[in-house]
């Protein structure tokens, strides 16, 4: 793993309500910093910027 360290994403508002990732070789995990014990989305490199791309552009 590059970075196997959960820290809050950038994208987060620095509310109540955020999201940690952690960047590996193959991608990035995702979890909900309030709830870290019910698991995480793993995502691909492709995915990874796939998803990014549709929260930026405010599809999701």
């Amino acid at each position: 793993m590059m970075n196997s360290m959960w820290h809050k994403s950038t994208y987060s508002s620095g509310g109540t309500n955020c999201v940690e990732t952690r960047e590996h070789e193959h991608g990035a995990d995702l979890r909900d910093s309030q709830h870290p014990g019910l698991g995480f989305l793993s995502f691909g490199a492709r995915e990874q910027s796939v998803f990014l791309a549709a929260v930026r552009e405010e599809k999701l």
